[in-house]
């Protein structure tokens, strides 16, 4: 959400700042134009005050002999080689009667013809067009030299614009400096704004996770962050509470109904042996509800199993992951030559992992009782552990008949069982309680078809003890 909300503030940001500079470097440039204008507008001013004097008009323009058009002429050519600035008076026929350089004339069109003709209608030249820093133009101001109420002549001064352009070019990159600036200003504000109002959610996020791959104790502290979130933080802790304590209300029931039917059950089994004794050998009723009763007290250890199992903290230790895989491929050979099923190990002598041994011993069980339960006599169970990157992977693959892929998506339900496997005793519990008990220590445990048959599991352990809690989350994905 951050990654979203920062560029749009930072857009935002920018937009106004752009906003801002662009008038702001247009008026700069109009200012330094202006105060050019309003410098070349007191010369031709003070030129045409000059000129008002001269009476004489020559008919050389090269060689005068007013006294007053000799100091004229003097005075535009000493202001010329000073600031470079071309000048001249021009009679309302174009004739010259002084400049600076000599043999410069009325401009044929452009910005000096225009300012001329404005002059010659009695009043001083409009301002220039506006000069840019990459603009290559000049500067005509012109204005009206009147005697007697007439115009007699007009001054024309053509400035260039190098100096004027620099200095607009050096002021916009002050300009462009303090805007990038306020905007660095602005980007670390809205970093801070950003974090200061993401902080609250980012810990409620993780609080939320942690809720969902188990860890019911996660809280999120509601002291920091914009009002509205710390209350959201607030409802949250209280509807977390209030999840966490019925949950243990669903485990304690599980827990108190398992272990208070237990006795119950095994005493009506004891009167059903009674009474089987007062019956004819071989009864077949006897038999079966002998049979049921005995069912229905594997389920009913399988249900404690199961509350433990969800309620107890892992006891993560390093430990040898190999060896354990090893021990118990070797407890269940008695079982798998007994069904005459081939269970064999491939893998390292040793891997070491973060797991609860205990949890790990027992979830491996209940795996590899099922594969061998499913699998027909004379075919594989094969167990074997890979090291893969950050975890050390076992793999048990049965030649069992498989399940389908809408099976594969219910296997470690509660209670499920495939129909094609209902005559199989069990209650439906093992590989729920492995995944349990895996969970708890960070573990994971995923199914795929086997090649050619068959089913193959697969448990993960994290090798490092920091991927425990992202193990559990991976383990609650893949088994939502």
């Amino acid at each position: 959400m951050r990654t979203r909300l920062l560029p749009l503030l930072i857009v935002l940001l920018a937009g106004v700042l752009l906003a801002l500079g662009f008038p702001l470097a247009g008026s700069i440039a109009a200012a330094e134009q202006q105060r050019v204008v309003v410098d070349r507008i007191d010369d031709t001013a003070r030129f045409a005050a000059l000129a008002q004097f001269v009476t004489t008009r020559p008919v050389d323009s090269e060689a005068g002999t007013d006294e007053r058009l000799n100091t004229l002429r003097s005075e535009l050519l000493r202001y010329e080689e000073l600031y470079d600035i071309r000048v001249g008076i021009f009679y309302r026929d174009g004739q010259v009667m002084a400049v600076a350089p000599r043999r410069w004339k009325v401009p044929d069109s452009g910005e000096g013809q225009r300012a001329f003709q404005e002059a010659l209608a009695g009043r001083r030249s409009h301002d220039p067009g506006q000069v840019w820093p990459l603009q290559q133009s000049r500067l005509a101001v012109a204005s009206p030299v009147i005697r007697d109420g007439d115009v007699v002549a007009v001054v024309v001064t053509d400035s260039p614009t190098g100096q004027l352009r620099s200095r607009i070019l050096h002021s916009w990159l002050l300009l462009g400096a303090g805007e990038t600036a306020a905007m660095l200003v602005a980007v670390a504000a809205a970093f801070r704004l950003t974090g200061w109002v993401m902080r609250p959610v980012r810990t409620l996020d993780a609080a939320t996770h942690g809720i969902a791959t188990g860890r019911l104790n996660s809280r999120v502290a509601a002291d920091s962050g914009p009002p509205e979130l710390r209350r959201l933080a607030r409802s949250f802790n209280e509807m977390a509470d209030n999840v966490e304590s019925v949950l243990e209300q669903q485990r304690a029931f599980v827990a108190d109904a398992s272990h208070q039917l237990r006795n119950p059950l095994a005493a009506l089994l004891l009167r059903i042996d009674l009474l089987a004794l007062d019956l004819p050998p071989g009864h077949a009723e006897v038999s079966s509800v002998r049979t049921e009763g005995k069912r229905l007290a594997r389920v009913l250890d399988d249900l404690l199993d199961l509350a433990l199992a969800e309620h107890a903290e892992a006891d993560l230790q390093l430990a040898d992951i190999a060896e354990i895989v090893i021990d118990r491929v070797g407890a269940w050979s008695p079982v798998a030559d007994r069904e005459r099923v081939e269970l064999s190990y491939s893998g390292p002598t040793a891997a070491t992992g973060w797991a609860d041994p205990v949890a790990l011993s027992s979830a491996l069980d209940a795996v590899v009782d099922n594969a061998l339960k499913f699998t027909p006599e004379g075919s594989p169970v094969h167990v074997s552990v890979e090291v893969e990157g950050d975890c050390v992977g076992i793999t048990v693959a049965d030649g069992g008949p498989g399940l389908t892929d809408e099976e594969l998506t219910r296997i470690g339900d509660r209670f499920w069982r495939s129909s094609r496997h209902q005559n199989v005793s069990g209650s439906g519990l093992g590989l729920s309680i492995s995944r349990a008990l895996l969970a708890a220590g960070g573990a994971t445990l995923t199914y795929a078809p086997n090649e050619p048959r068959g089913l193959r599991a697969v448990i993960k352990v994290p090798r490092h003890g920091g991927d425990a809690g992202a193990g559990r989350a991976q383990a609650v994905e893949a088994h939502p």
